[in-house]
Formats: C-alpha cells, structure tokens, sequence
C-alpha cells in the first residue's frame, strides 16, 4: 500500500480545537514533525481538513 509524508510546518497555537484534534489524530506534535502514515480515505479526509498546516509529500 502507499504512504504519505507528512510535515507540520505551522504551529497549532490559536487553531480550531478540531483542528488541533485532527493533528493529535495523524500524530503531528510539533513544528517539523513528521510521520509516515498509509494512504487511506480517512487520513486523506484529515489531511484536506488541516492541509494549510501541513507539507505533505507522496512516496
């Protein structure tokens, strides 16, 4: 299956607690954390909700 990269590159401070939940969820943290997560439905669905905080990159 494929993975997708995915950078926090902006801080959680001042967002939406849903949004803020929505990171927890994929397992961002912190500035420049990252994780490699499968590429399914339900984490592109997190993505597209949080994506003007991430960097994401498809391998």
């Amino acid at each position: 299956m494929k993975t997708i990269k995915i950078t926090q590159v902006k801080s959680s401070i001042g967002r939406i607690p849903k949004h803020k939940k929505t990171l927890s969820g994929l397992g961002l943290r912190y500035i420049g954390h990252t994780v490699v997560l499968q590429d399914t439905a339900s984490i592109r669905g997190m993505i597209k909700k949080v994506s003007y905080i991430l960097k994401i990159q498809e391998e």
